[in-house]
């Protein structure tokens, strides 16, 4: 099987659930923010405060390029990494496959607000779910969309991941 990128907003579980999928699948996990977060040394939102956001997407891109180039691998993306047209195309270019998480708004909102600390794009539910309007055609045009309700728990979309991709085999 392809090394799989997961994209979504954020809240939509792509580190847990990523997690999940790489224990399943015998893979290598890579949290594409902890990279950053490591190679910065210190939280993604002091990066934006401390560097800017511009400094910040040009490292996600070396750091994507990275993963782009590993073995069997799943990499959690960050929210916004796959709204970047780079991005897509260093993703799609590898031996990979992109998987949307596509959860309900409602649900997300409800994450977003229990645990908004540390996600520097939010700031107050009217702007987030614009940005979430604004990231949805994007994160669109991965090559599968795993539509989520929201309750599972991240071993079963982990699951559902890989029977979507046995299934399509042109995904892959």
């Amino acid at each position: 099987m392809s090394n799989i990128f997961l994209v979504g907003f954020m809240g939509a579980g792509k580190s847990s659930v990523g997690e999940a999928l790489g224990h399943h699948l015998g893979y290598r996990f890579v949290d594409l923010d902890d990279r950053l977060s490591k190679r910065f040394g210190m939280s993604i939102s002091s990066v934006f405060e401390a560097h800017g956001e511009a400094a910040f997407r040009a490292a996600e891109r070396e750091e994507l390029a990275v993963c782009a180039g590993l073995e069997d691998v799943v990499v959690a993306t960050g929210g916004g990494a796959f709204c970047d047209d780079e991005n897509r195309r260093i993703i799609h270019s590898s031996d990979a496959v992109s998987v949307f998480l596509d959860v309900p708004w409602p649900v997300l909102q409800e994450r977003l607000e229990k645990d908004h600390m540390g996600r520097p794009m939010y700031d107050n539910a009217p702007r987030v779910r614009a940005l979430f309007e604004e990231r949805l055609p994007h994160y669109r045009r991965a090559v599968v969309t795993t539509v989520l309700e929201g309750s599972e728990v991240p071993a079963e979309v982990a699951r559902l991941i890989v029977r979507t991709l046995q299934e399509a085999p042109c995904a892959t």
